[in-house]
């Protein structure tokens, strides 16, 4: 029995080796796991990592180099149409309104009646006139005979030289009678005349002042008070005032003489509604005196209006050359950027980089702007894309075309 109970505490001494040899395996396992998912973590980690820094494909633009052409140098301004000639008709005779023979606003011509006064008061004024002449013949005459008489009796020492003088002197009034028995005559056929009244020129008339009925208070002289009845404008041709500065007109002087014949005196006009210069005029007047409180000196030019179209007070845009035509460098307006205080205009080197040049522009010529400074003639300048482009970076240039377009310049 002790045999026993020995060999069976053997046995129990030696079985907890074996649970820790399980225990050891299965940790050993886990650790395994553990490590292949390490494994393909990091090596999905280092996959992704490679795609993140594959290269990027370079950004699209559309270059050009500038279009070089043959214009000339303009200055712009902004102008205001003013009529040639505006008249306010007033009365010149007074009197009941009788006729009125327009509509507001029409087109009348030199000539048309406007406006009729009643002309009755005047034509008895002329008719006593007229009878004072009769009245003032009929005396000459007897004067005349009585002078006859009184040089044919002094001759036979009938009559005296008195006699003679005082009837040469009732001659001589009676001769001042009719002299101004005619001239109330003029006077009285002169308010006729003025009672019809006529346009002066062809032109635009304005709204009518009064109504048939209207009481008319009118005069010869500039002093008496009289009613206007409206106002009268011509149209054709029409009147473009406009400023320049000292500077444009240092420019603008010093310039013309280089300018042949009569395209130093042309002006291109756009009005506030067109994009084009399609409309021309000549200017016709340079002011002789700078305005001191302005800095500025007033100039005109006439423009043709045969279909009435511009009208006095319109505004409108003014180019004028000052300089003979040169080569010139033009891009789209569209290419130009502005950075803080100065305008820049990206292009692209030959390794396809990305460089900003500050440039100088000047006016719209046939769509594009005109660039004074900063570009050469060579140099592919950045037309479409610029929102892709970044100054030091690279892109892919893809070659384009600027086109002119003379319509835009009041050439087509």
């Amino acid at each position: 029995m002790n045999q026993i109970s020995n060999w069976s505490d053997t046995e129990g001494l030696k079985r907890p080796p074996k649970k820790r040899t399980k225990t050891r395996a299965w940790i050993a396992g886990l650790a395994a796991i553990a490590l292949a998912a390490v494994l393909w973590v990091g090596f999905s980690y280092r996959e992704s990592g490679q795609a993140a820094v594959a290269p990027m494909s370079l950004a699209t633009v559309t270059v050009s180099k500038p279009l070089l052409r043959e214009v000339d140098t303009r200055i712009g301004f902004l102008g205001q149409f003013s009529a040639v000639d505006r008249v306010e008709l007033r009365a010149q005779v007074g009197g009941t309104l009788t006729e009125i023979h327009f509509d507001d606003g029409q087109i009348v011509h030199k000539g048309d009646l406007l406006f009729v006064i009643d002309p009755r008061p005047y034509e008895i004024k002329l008719a006593e006139a007229t009878a004072q002449l009769r009245t003032a013949s009929s005396r000459f005459t007897l004067a005349s005979s009585e002078l006859v008489r009184a040089q044919t009796l002094k001759q036979s020492q009938f009559g005296t030289a008195e006699t003679v003088d005082q009837r040469m002197a009732e001659q001589i009034a009676a001769q001042a009678a009719i002299d101004d028995a005619k001239a109330q005559i003029r006077d009285a056929q002169l308010d006729i005349e003025y009672c019809h009244i006529t346009a002066p020129f062809t032109g635009r008339i304005g709204a009518r002042l009064v109504s048939i009925g209207s009481l008319i208070a009118g005069s010869r002289a500039a002093t008496s008070p009289t009613t206007l009845l409206t106002t009268l404008v011509s149209l054709d041709p029409i009147y473009l005032d406009f400023d320049m500065s000292e500077s444009d007109y240092l420019t603008f002087s010093r310039q013309r003489a280089r300018l042949p014949g009569a395209a130093a005196d042309k002006v291109a006009i756009s009005l506030s509604d067109e994009n084009q210069f399609a409309r021309l005029g000549s200017l016709d007047f340079v002011d002789n005196a700078l305005d001191r409180s302005s800095g500025t000196i007033h100039a005109r030019a006439v423009v043709a209006n045969p279909d009435y179209f511009l009208v006095p007070g319109e505004f409108a845009r003014i180019r004028l050359a000052v300089a003979p035509p040169s080569s010139t460098l033009l891009i789209p307006d569209s290419a130009v950027m502005l950075d803080q205080s100065q305008q820049l205009v990206l292009t692209v080197a030959p390794d396809g980089t990305v460089v900003p040049k500050p440039v100088q522009i000047g006016d719209l010529r046939g769509g594009l702007r005109v660039i004074r400074s900063g570009l050469a003639p060579g140099d592919r300048v950045i037309i479409d894309g610029l929102m892709h482009a970044i100054p030091g970076t690279k892109v892919d240039p893809q070659n384009g075309t600027i086109r002119y377009d003379a319509a835009a310049d009041g050439q087509g």
